[in-house]
């Protein structure tokens, strides 16, 4: 019952209320009289003390107490066999307490009613045991309140209480609901080392002083939403059994969580956290929860182990220059994060998911183990993802312990997407890019790759699907070309289909990616990886369906003859078929059957002067007989060998044989210059 409400119990006539109340004393009739026990006379009260025995029920609300007055209340209810005072339903509602109240070590055995009592002086419930409901609901505390070492059997209650002095209830032992909703503590509230084995309610509640929390221990709920903490707020080595809500708390000063364990979830959904939030080795168990939270300091994380979801959605980092390094089972969501200043990211984790993520300045981000979600992220400065080969080495030298991988074989990083990314400032080095989708993304041409960067690769050997037989090379492809392909009617086994989510990216939105990325190779020297890429780009031309019929025959006959000349094997075969077949037709029909003989004709004068000769030869045969014996294919071999080098051999060719010759020495040039082409587009640097 609040104080600003008049009381419903008979009221004492004596006395005179201090806020000019006209119906004088609040303090309820002592049983039998006409006057609260404060207003008793002097033979009137020791009867009433005297008949007292420990255990009893008592009724007081409303009476104020003077310190020897509340001392020979508790005395008269003191047990012998212990020494200490037993009441049993204690009535304090209401209550004033002018000097110190001293219920050190005794024992409520009913509920104890202390509503909207007034303790003007220090409250000592030291070693107290409430064995049923405590109930404190807006009382108010203006000097010292102690609840240290206090066993709370039933509910505590302590809504809207007003902490005006320091608050103590270091080792108490809450087996019961713990309900501190809306409270105040105005100066330090210790709970160190105490036990809440029931629900821990704090919502809304306001420490202006120091919140002393260390190795206390929560067995139920921990609610701790709305809070306000002015002061420093520490929680270190406290064990969270149960829920731990911290949604839109508000740190002003240091939050300290150093080596905390939340064995269920931690809810910190929109909590703020004003100056430095150390997390530093706190492990986390259940899922972790900093959605839409606000860091203006530091964020520490460092040796922190989240063996479920960390979630930090939307969350802001105003100056967290380092992040982690840290170890999540599960996934890290920074998606729709926002990053102020430079920031350095080391994280041990399964996913790290960071689409629409904003980062504002510099920032570098070292991986182990993840597979990284970086669609539509937003960055106007460097950014660098990298692989982290060794184990992280924290700031005091030792190395980071990755328990939640103890059999995890290869801490390589994967990219599963940078669909709308403007990879003008993006670095990547050391990454496993074969299932990254890059469709969408812009300035990938600006992109650098550092280190071992992998990609996928076509499907090895030979797949026979009726006829022709089909053959890949193997060649660096994107991830959305392998899902096109698979979708393709009659697709070869070995290409991988796209997942769920995946989107479909065809040969027209593939063709200038893989134009983009060859430049990207090229920039830095890789002309192996360049050629890859644009063999990629000529296929992805090829099958585009914006393309005229004769310029998809035009690339179809570049990409048979010599893989768009990156295939020296390729080029080099039709050149040996191209050879065979003209030695072939040359013996058949190009080779004359005898080189013909010359003869001279000329007319002699009759009466004799100068004789003038014509020298003429004969047109070659056409061969006949037996076309293909030993010389015939040397000769043919000497004009084919010549024609690929674009010089004539100088033999005698009938009609047919010529024109074979012509035609040979216009393709197989080409054909060896292809070869020629591929080797160095391989090899070059």
């Amino acid at each position: 019952m609040s104080t600003s409400q008049p009381p419903t119990w008979p009221h004492c006539a004596h006395g005179a209320d201090p806020a000019g109340d006209p119906v004088g004393c609040r303090g309820i009739h002592v049983p039998g009289h006409t006057a609260c026990l404060a207003h008793l006379t002097d033979a009137d009260r020791d009867a009433y003390l005297a008949a007292l025995t420990p255990g009893t029920r008592i009724d007081h609300r409303g009476t104020t107490f003077t310190e020897p007055l509340l001392n020979a209340l508790l005395n008269a209810l003191r047990d012998p066999a212990t020494g200490h005072p037993c009441l049993g339903v204690a009535g304090f509602e209401s209550a004033t307490f002018e000097g110190n109240a001293v219920f050190r070590s005794a024992t409520f055995e009913g509920n104890a009613v202390f509503r909207s009592a007034t303790f003007e002086g220090n409250a000592l419930f030291w070693s107290a045991t409430f064995i049923g409901n405590a109930l404190f609901g807006s009382a108010t505390f203006e000097g010292i309140a102690l609840f240290g070492s206090a066993t709370f059997e039933g509910n505590a209650r302590f809504e809207s209480a007003t902490f005006k002095g320091i608050a103590g209830f270091g080792s108490a032992t809450f087996k019961s609901d713990a309900l501190f909703e809306s409270a105040t503590f105005k100066r330090n509230a210790l709970f160190e080392s105490a036990t809440f084995k029931g629900e821990a309610g704090f919502w809304s509640v306001t420490f202006k002083g120091v919140a002393l929390f260390g190795s206390a221990t929560f067995k139920g709920e921990a609610g701790f939403g709305s809070v306000t903490f002015k002061g420093v707020a520490r929680f270190g080595s406290v064990a969270f059994k149960g829920i731990a809500g911290f949604g839109s708390a508000t740190f002003e000063r240091d939050a300290r969580f150093g080596s905390a364990t939340f064995e269920d979830d931690a809810g910190f959904e929109s909590a703020t956290f004003k100056d430095n939030a150390g997390f530093g080795s706190v492990t986390f168990k259940g899922n972790a929860r900093f959605e839409s939270a606000t860091f203006k300091s530091e964020a520490g994380f460092g040796s922190a182990t989240f063996e479920r979801d960390a979630m930090f959605g939307s969350a802001t980092f105003v100056e967290a220059g380092q992040f982690g390094p840290l170890v999540c089972a599960g996934r890290v969501v920074l998606s729709g994060a926002v990053f102020g200043g430079p920031v350095t990211l080391s994280l041990a984790v399964r996913r790290l998911e960071c689409r629409r993520t904003r980062w504002s300045s510099t920032a570098e981000i070292r991986l182990r183990y993840a597979t990284v979600d970086f669609a539509h992220a937003v960055f106007e400065y460097p950014l660098t993802i990298a692989a982290e080969p060794d184990l992280f080495v924290l700031t005091d030298g030792r190395q980071l312990a990755e328990d939640p991988f103890p059999s995890a074989p290869d801490p390589g990083v994967r990219i599963a997407s940078l669909r709308g990314v403007d990879a003008a400032h993006l670095v990547l080095a050391d990454l496993d890019l074969s299932g990254c989708l890059f469709a969408g993304t812009v300035h990938l041409d600006q992109l650098r790759l550092e280190g071992a960067c992998t990609f996928d690769t076509a499907p090895p050997a030979e797949h026979w699907r009726r006829w022709p037989p089909v053959r890949f090379t193997e060649r660096r492809v994107l991830a959305e070309e392998h899902h096109w392909r698979a979708g393709q009617p009659g697709a070869v086994r070995g290409w991988n289909v796209a997942v769920l989510g995946a989107g479909r990216a065809g040969p027209l939105q593939l063709a200038p990616v893989y134009r983009a990325l060859r430049k990207a190779f090229e920039d830095g020297k890789h002309e192996p990886g360049a050629a890859d890429f644009y063999y990629g780009e000529m296929e992805m031309r090829r099958h585009a369906d914006d393309i005229p019929r004769s310029e998809r025959g035009l690339l179809t006959a570049y990409w048979a003859l010599s893989g768009y000349g990156l295939r020296a094997s390729r080029a080099l075969a039709w050149l040996g078929t191209a050879m065979l077949l003209t030695i072939v037709l040359l013996m058949a029909f190009g080779l004359a059957q005898d080189t013909p003989k010359q003869t001279a004709t000329g007319t002699v004068p009759a009466g004799g002067g100068k004789v003038t000769f014509e020298i003429d030869r004969g047109d070659p045969q056409k061969p006949t007989g037996n076309r293909f014996t030993g010389e015939r294919f040397e000769k043919a071999l000497n004009i084919t060998l010549n024609s690929v080098v674009f010089r004539s051999s100088g033999q005698d060719l009938t009609t047919t044989g010529t024109y074979i010759e012509m035609t040979s020495r216009l393709t197989e040039p080409v054909l060896l210059g292809l070869a020629v082409l591929a080797v160095r587009n391989r090899v070059k640097r």
